[in-house]
This record gives structure tokens, C-alpha cells and sequence, in this order.
């Protein structure tokens, strides 16, 4: 049984990781209207991989010292690695693939949320 504080902990990463994920298409819209919209979705880009890193800390976290369930930390890594797939893509300039692995992201994301959400 994961302790309160990890569970809690947990939570709000997801909560972080949904709202970052969600303001990425905000600045890809700065992007294409505003001269210096780059610098803008590239900071989103860099939260969105930090918040990921931190959502692997609180999954295991949330595992090995909480005794809460390994799947977490299975989620949370898959995560991180389409967030690398995402910035990998957006660098490379493959719109193609990038805009619908990031709507995968963050419908993921936002199911995982509710996931997390709904067992309190």
C-alpha cells in the first residue's frame, strides 16, 4: 500500500505533466504567429521532458519506498520516451508526426490523470 504522501506526490506530477503537455499547442500557436514564438515552445518542450523525468521519480517513489504497484513506473517511462520521440520530432521539423504523437500525449496523459484521480 503506497503511503499518503507518495500517492499525493504522484498526483500532482500527473497533474503538472497533463498542463504542461496542455500548454506545448498553445506555444506551437505562438510559434507560427509571433517572430520569437521558438523560444516560447521550446521552454514548454523543456518542462514537459523535466516534469517527465520528475513523473519517473515519483513513480518510484510511489513503488519502492511508498509499496505501491511497479505499472506506474511503467507508464511513466513510456511517457518519458515519447517525450524524447516528441522533441526528437519537433527538432527535426517532422510536423507530420509530431502534432499527432503530441494529441497522443496528451489524451494519455489526461487518462492517466483521471486514472489517478478517480482512486482517491
Amino acid at each position: 500500500m503506497p503511503t499518503p504522501t507518495t500517492t499525493t506526490f504522484l498526483r500532482v506530477v500527473i497533474a503538472l505533466q497533463t498542463l504542461a503537455v496542455f500548454a506545448a499547442p498553445v506555444t506551437a500557436g505562438l510559434l507560427l504567429t509571433t517572430p520569437n514564438g521558438h523560444v516560447l515552445h521550446s521552454a514548454s518542450a523543456y518542462t514537459v521532458f523535466v516534469v517527465a523525468v520528475v513523473h519517473v521519480l515519483a513513480a518510484v517513489l510511489a513503488w519502492r519506498p511508498g509499496g505501491g504497484s511497479p505499472k506506474a513506473i511503467l507508464y511513466a517511462a513510456g511517457f518519458l520516451t515519447a517525450t524524447s520521440a516528441q522533441v526528437a520530432l519537433g527538432i527535426a521539423h517532422l510536423t507530420t508526426l509530431h502534432i499527432p504523437l503530441g494529441v497522443l500525449m496528451f489524451g494519455m496523459s489526461l487518462l492517466h490523470l483521471s486514472r489517478v484521480l478517480k482512486k482517491s
